[in-house]
């Protein structure tokens, strides 16, 4: 690998006590370099304006890297912004004071790789509230509620149903294995969450809470809701959330979407929103953009309504969207009805070009051990739950949905095999 990065200047080894000596290939071990670095920084003082910058998941393609100034991703996440007043503080000190006389801190559970936005955000909104938070290596479903157990966690954050659902069948298939009666709270982001998963939460932990939250790399938190058992049914594609400061629908003309109108707008954030893409200036354009009122406003390209008392429904990724006779069909609803079929352990849903309606649905599937389902039993299925258009009219069966760390779905892979390539 070494010899294949020819610009690279530094190498930096850390012993991880397997002896291997990687001097040959210009390597400094960590300790000597840090006995040989200068006491002093040799940089300037912290300042609002330096960057964070946090790449996309690449759901659809290359990654991304968000440039965010530090004080607009702060405030983004929420950060010293008092819930009650709205006052913001004004220095780190305060910040520091805030969190350090924090009454009742929680202990957070971050189960999602520090790569991914929503385990980043998660445990920096922690870090501002003074809360504890624990890391796991990898996921593995036994292993997070036996921390559970070891750490008293009262909070777990997840990414949808590629943790939730793992996770319940582990607590399913034992429920006495471990005291999990400290967890009052599982959190939810980046990923759809499906009522039958959350459903099955609830037989288990009645107590618990989950909560919802929709947002991304590019908006940070755009709102939130906290659902209770039997409120865990779905409008559309994703859940319906309070919205969060300074976020709104915009339709075409880039104006503000009436509450209750019905109409299909995208998702968009003003305020403390990024700079741009790193060195991108054509996607840059695309995504930030002024509004009708002369605001700047950054536009990921999540669809979505506005309900008559201003609440925000989420409906899915412009970008993965599938157009069958003229006809919007995101695929995270009708993911989330494959997935509440018995036989289903995972499914991905994308769009094939048919000569007749320019698209139509497939269904990659992951069938639980044993089972397989066939088109017409999903098929009958998915009707009870979703719009008769919405129904997949190819079925694709794999042993192993692709997904990226994060739990995000890989539809790149998706489409390969549902459009015949490799699988």
């Amino acid at each position: 690998v070494r010899g294949g990065l020819p610009a690279l200047r530094h190498l930096v080894a850390i012993d991880d006590g397997s002896g291997q000596d990687t001097t040959d290939i210009g390597s400094v071990p960590y300790a000597d370099a840090v006995a040989s670095g200068a006491p002093g920084r040799d940089f300037g003082d912290r300042s609002p304006d330096d960057h964070y910058i946090l790449y996309t998941g690449g759901t659809t393609g290359l990654p991304k890297g968000v440039v965010w100034r530090q004080e607009d991703v702060f405030f983004a996440l929420g950060g010293g912004i008092d819930a009650t007043t709205n006052e913001r503080v004004t220095s780190d000190t305060q910040l520091a004071k805030k969190a350090a006389t924090a009454t009742n801190p929680l202990v957070m559970l971050c189960i999602p790789p520090l790569m991914h936005g929503a385990a980043q955000w998660a445990t920096l909104r922690s870090f501002f509230e003074g809360n504890t938070v624990v890391f796991l290596p990898r996921f593995d479903p036994d292993e997070v509620w036996a921390t559970v157990e070891r750490e008293r966690s009262n909070v777990a954050m997840i990414t949808g149903d590629a943790m939730g659902r793992p996770m319940i069948e582990a607590l399913e298939a034992d429920p006495d294995a471990h005291d999990v009666s400290s967890l009052f709270v599982l959190s939810s982001s980046a990923a759809v969450f499906s009522p039958t998963v959350k459903d099955r939460y609830f037989d288990l932990l009645p107590n618990l809470m989950i909560v919802d939250s929709i947002g991304s790399s590019e908006s940070g938190h755009n709102g939130m809701v906290t659902v209770a058992k039997g409120e865990t049914e779905m409008r559309g594609g994703g859940p319906t959330v309070a919205a969060g400061r300074d976020a709104v629908v915009l339709d075409d003309s880039l104006a503000p979407v009436a509450p209750g109108s019905g109409v299909v707008g995208r998702l968009a954030r003003s305020g403390n929103i990024p700079v741009g893409y790193h060195k991108d200036e054509d996607k840059t354009a695309a995504t930030f953009v002024t509004g009708a009122d002369g605001r700047r406003y950054v536009i990921p390209g999540d669809f979505a309504t506005v309900e008559a008392d201003g609440s925000i429904t989420l409906l899915g990724r412009g970008s993965v969207c599938i157009n069958s006779g003229g006809e919007k069909i995101f695929p995270e609803e009708v993911e989330a009805a494959l997935k509440a079929h018995p036989a289903v352990f995972d499914a991905v849903v994308v769009g094939v070009p048919d000569a007749r309606w320019g698209q139509t649905v497939a269904a990659v599937v992951q069938p639980r051990e044993g089972d397989q389902p066939s088109l017409d039993e999903l098929d009958g299925h998915c009707r009870t739950l979703i719009a008769g258009y919405k129904v997949p009219r190819h079925l694709h069966i794999v042993d192993r949905v692709e997904r990226s760390p994060s739990g995000k779905p890989d539809y790149p892979w998706a489409t390969s095999v549902a459009t015949g390539g490799s699988s």
